[in-house]
């Protein structure tokens, strides 16, 4: 799939993620986030299909720099690549 298959809605305090969230769709993903992340408080990912390595490193930042969000929605991948990174359930990362 090309960058374009993945789409970012933002509507309100919600970003909704729409399609593959994959290395080749992120580098075009950051020039769409909204300037002010605080005013994110939803990361809504339910129609994600799959995530890699780049798109947890999409969301996990924009969820610290909101400082904190819910996340609705676990796309194929986002449970063990969590796991991998050990990030919370918030997506920050894990105390031992």
């Amino acid at each position: 799939m090309n960058a374009a298959a993945c789409e970012i809605v933002h509507d309100s305090e919600t970003l909704r993620f729409r399609g593959p969230l994959l290395r080749h769709a992120v580098a075009g993903l950051w020039k769409r986030l909204p300037a002010d992340a605080k005013a994110v408080r939803h990361l809504d990912l339910s129609a994600v299909e799959s995530i890699d390595s780049a798109g947890l490193a999409l969301i996990s930042l924009l969820a610290t720099r909101a400082g904190g969000v819910s996340i609705e929605g676990r796309p194929e991948g986002f449970a063990e690549l969590r796991g991998a990174y050990r990030l919370g359930h918030d997506l920050t990362f894990a105390r031992d």
